[in-house]
């Protein structure tokens, strides 16, 4: 694979000594055609006339008719674009220059642009589009690349269902995006088809295409018998989310209480609001889950979803769950605190030595805006090596926002942590630092903290942070 202009230029200067294009680059990735094209015109500066280096060693003839497909290509990519239209012409005999055909297609010149666009309306059958695809789709995003991205639409428009599959199925999410546009407004996949598309491709633009097209075919039985399982059991919740909302749609809201504790806010959101539009009362329905604190079987989706649709009055459910022995259960239930504005920072910060790293980051996230009432000894005995990595990460986070001396001792402290992260977060933490008014009855130490972390400034950066500390630099 080609990596940049100097690797197309490398490239250009071999096919001008008649290497065969496959030896010289990965014909089949789009990317390599692109960079061939700018590094054949790349200029060495120090060559005589300020041509490209090929040019230099090897010429073209003034009669094209007699290259051979590696010095058309080269052809095909050259500064004249009069050479470069006639190439145009000339390439006709090598379908394997198709794909520098739909780079001209968008080039600047006029008379190379409608001669490579004439070209690609004749050469382009449904084989060729399957490959050349990708390439056209990047080319199209260029100011003058529409009609490459228009004959495309129309060659795969006759394409069968078969022979999408492989564009369905190609790492590209471009393409995948641009061929299940075609198949659905060709209407060429049945709706669980779609509906599998949307519950196993990666890209959100695709689900949310697919979703929204199954979804249209709600109503039926069989259409619903097939399409709303693969919906409801995709792993993204955004296709979680499509199924959900069509359960009203189907005639089937009564389902969507199962989803009201689902991990996802989006799934709990559309399920709340089905569940409403049949008259339930979501908020009832997470209470009555919520009231047992010892209840192994609590989803941790309905803590936090109680805080989500409830009130300050249901932070008397949310309190005893912070004892829960589920780890999920218990870092909602802070979160759930923190979103009906409940925090209690006595009741909260024992659960920074948390054993589960989801409570400890939750805890420190609740906490952060009331730092400085959180005792720094046990902070900074709490951010040593001794401790688990997630406790010393919301203990140095909370000190970090408490600022002062403490937030310094404790950043030096962490300067040889074992953890690479931590050591480069102390660091930077270290290079912000600045003493306030009242810590000046500190200075000896901050002196001694900063001279510790001397290599982390320079020596006029230095002096100065001691003299700010209220020492002689």
């Amino acid at each position: 694979m080609l990596e940049d202009i100097e690797d197309g230029t490398a490239a250009a200067l071999r096919l001008a000594g008649g290497a065969p294009l496959q030896d010289t680059f990965d014909v089949s990735d789009p990317g390599d055609w692109l960079i061939l094209d700018a590094g054949a015109r790349e200029v060495a500066w120090y060559r005589p006339r300020f041509l490209p280096e090929w040019e230099v060693s090897a010429p073209l003839p003034a009669d094209l008719t007699q290259l051979g497909e590696s010095r058309l290509a080269l052809a095909l990519c050259h500064r004249d674009g009069r050479i470069r239209q006639e190439a145009v012409r000339q390439s006709a005999r090598y379908p394997g220059l198709l794909p520098l055909a739909v780079i001209r297609c968008a080039d600047w010149a006029d008379p190379v642009r409608d001669c490579a666009r004439q070209l690609l309306r004749e050469a382009l059958d449904v084989d060729a589009a399957l490959g050349l695809a990708s390439l056209i789709l990047r080319v199209g995003r260029r100011s003058r690349g529409a009609f490459g991205v228009d004959v495309l639409g129309q060659v795969l428009g006759r394409a069968t269902h078969g022979q999408l599959i492989a564009l369905f199925a190609g790492p590209d999410r471009v393409v995948r995006r641009f061929a299940y546009r075609l198949a659905i407004e060709g209407r060429l996949l049945r709706p669980a088809e779609l509906a599998r598309a949307a519950a196993w491709d990666e890209d959100t633009v695709v689900q949310d295409l697919c979703a929204t097209a199954a979804l249209k075919a709600l109503g039926d039985e069989e259409a619903n018998e097939e399409v709303l399982p693969l919906l409801l059991s995709a792993r993204n919740p955004r296709t979680r989310s499509a199924g959900v909302t069509g359960l009203r749609r189907a005639g089937q809201s009564k389902q969507a209480e199962s989803f009201l504790s689902d991990r996802s806010a989006l799934v709990r959101a559309c399920a709340r609001y089905v569940v409403r539009q049949l008259g339930g009362d979501p908020a009832a329905w997470y209470r009555e889950r919520c009231t047992a604190p010892d209840d192994l079987e609590l989803p941790p989706g309905a803590v936090i979803g109680l805080a989500e649709c409830g009130n300050r009055v249901d932070a008397g459910l949310l309190w005893p769950l912070l004892a829960h022995p589920v780890a999920g259960v218990r870092a909602r239930a802070v979160a759930g605190l923190r979103a009906v504005d409940c925090v209690v920072v006595e009741q909260l910060w024992p659960l920074l030595g948390d054993p589960a790293a989801s409570v400890v980051r939750e805890t420190a996230l609740a906490l952060l805006p009331l730092a400085k009432e959180l005792p720094a000894d046990w902070l900074l005995e709490h951010s040593g090596s001794e401790h688990p990595r997630h406790v010393r990460v919301g203990a140095f986070r909370l000190l970090n926002a408490r600022g002062g001396i403490e937030a310094l001792r404790a950043a030096v402290g962490l300067l040889n942590d074992p953890d690479a992260k931590l050591r480069t977060w102390a660091g930077q933490s270290v290079q912000r630092w600045y003493p306030s008014p009242d810590e000046r009855r500190y200075g000896a130490e901050a002196g001694d903290l900063l001279d510790r972390s001397r290599h982390l400034f320079s020596g006029h950066v230095l002096r100065r942070r001691r003299w700010e500390a209220g020492l002689d630099s």
